[in-house]
């Protein structure tokens, strides 16, 4: 039986430090949160287990600041529990704590941020219902909270109030977490499931619940994922997106609304960069900067002027330039490369942050919102362009001064490295493989990230 319940979603398209793992944007159940540019947080909507970090249980219809937090780099939520990464590689959590969501030893809630201090050099969080997983810097997955389906991995069903560590995984690279499922991907590009399964959420072909991981079905070549209520998405090194578990309001982006317990592919979009699930929805940004979103849409949260239902993605052309996206329960979430914050769909709690609690179908700037921090670009001041992006054989970038310029992989190894004297220069890329690539420039004025398509 269903369950009136969500999961938060948390993609990671790189392996690389907690820069470039960075989630600045969150949502969970009608409330969300966001990294800002100085790495403090802020967040708005829902608030009554202290969710939203700042010493309070009141709902908030615009952003507050989180409590006491500096040096963050990514955030996740679940339920009605929220989770930061700061710099050092520590996490720190707050809101319900019931089933041991914080990770701190304890059942009892907070409203400010505690931190998990059994947990070190971690590079990448993710929140689901009532449980949390970390990724740590050697690759391997650690998870807390409730277990009663298996999502934390470890071949029981007894929960923990502290991480622990899944043994059966290593040289992990991304992970994700849904309705107690949770996700991970391996340096192979091959993804790993574990918990409910009663729709199909693990990919692997039944709809029995696992309480270690299992492979998904026939998926190589994948750089992200995300799990949402009760479905799942996987973006491919080739822009392609893949989706599997429950269907009923078209969330799979098929074109029906037949669960499926493989992995079933969206051929009406390519050329994706990033990709989220939520509970009913999905969406995802294209190379072009531009948003697709597929499924429920009863509180406008596909963004596009109405509140019909799609099983296929729909161009959403009101709003461009978008560098980073994430979802919440039924509302959805963007950044511009202005650094400007924008939502739409449920707004009941104020989780839209734009003063109100009107749903909206199409995106609204949140109101009051800090400059917020990108994972794509991060350029201490410094302008880069590439182009073309995406690209086959060769790619160009401009730059204002010379610099060195590498080129890495979604493990974060280099591919190549050359030295730049001049404003253009011109890189072949053309025997690299297909996929997504960070071309990292440093120079005397700093470091700029640029995310490429190869192709």
């Amino acid at each position: 039986m269903k369950k009136a319940i969500y999961a938060i979603t948390l993609l990671v398209i790189f392996g690389l430090s907690s820069t470039t793992n960075a989630q600045p944007l969150a949502g969970g159940r009608a409330f969300t949160i966001a990294v800002c540019d100085n790495n403090s947080a802020r967040a708005f909507g829902y608030n009554n287990l202290g969710q939203l970090g700042n010493g309070a249980n009141t709902d908030s219809h615009v952003p507050v600041a989180v409590s006491s937090l500096i040096g963050i780099t990514s955030v996740a939520c679940g339920d009605r529990h929220s989770l930061a990464l700061k710099n050092d590689g520590t996490i720190w959590a707050w809101g319900s704590n019931d089933n041991g969501a914080l990770g701190n030893g304890t059942n009892t809630n907070s409203n400010v941020p505690v931190a998990i201090t059994s947990l070190t050099g971690i590079k990448a969080i993710a929140g689901g219902r009532y449980h949390s997983l970390a990724l740590r810097n050697d690759s391997t997955v650690w998870a807390w909270g409730f277990n009663g389906e298996g999502a934390l991995g470890n071949g029981t069903n007894t929960s923990s109030l502290v991480p622990i560590h899944i043994t059966s995984l290593s040289g992990i690279i991304a992970i994700a977490a849904g309705t107690n499922f949770s996700l991970a991907i391996k340096k192979d590009g091959t993804v790993w499931a574990w918990g409910f399964n009663d729709d199909g959420e693990l990919g692997n072909g039944t709809n029995t619940a696992s309480n270690v991981p299992v492979p998904v079905s026939s998926l190589t070549g994948i750089i992200a994922i995300s799990g949402g209520y009760f479905h799942a998405l996987a973006l491919k090194n080739d822009g392609t997106v893949w989706a599997w578990g429950y269907n009923n309001s078209g969330q799979l982006g098929n074109g029906s609304t037949t669960d499926s317990n493989v992995p079933v592919p969206l051929t009406s979009i390519t050329g994706i960069t990033s990709i989220a699930a939520a509970r009913s929805h999905s969406i995802a940004r294209q190379n072009d900067g531009t948003i697709w979103t597929w499924g429920g849409n009863q509180y406008g949260q596909l963004g596009n002027g109405n509140t019909t239902f799609s099983a296929v993605p729909v161009h959403l052309t009101s709003i461009t330039g978008i560098t980073d996206i994430a979802t919440g329960e039924s509302h959805s979430l963007a950044r511009k490369n202005d650094g400007t914050a924008w939502a739409w769909g449920s707004n009941g709690n104020g989780e839209l942050g734009d003063g109100t609690i009107i749903n909206s179908n199409v995106p609204l700037q949140v109101t009051g919102m800090c400059q917020v921090y990108s994972s794509i670009e991060i350029t201490d001041h410094l302008s880069v362009s590439v182009y073309p992006n995406p690209a086959t054989d060769k790619i160009t970038v401009v730059l204002p001064q010379k610099a060195t310029i590498e080129i890495l992989n979604i493990q974060g190894q280099i591919c190549k490295t050359v030295k730049s004297h001049l404003n253009e220069t011109s890189i072949d890329i053309g025997n690299l493989p297909a996929g997504i690539y960070l071309i990292k420039a440093t120079t005397e004025k700093g470091i700029a990230l640029k995310k490429i398509v190869k192709q």
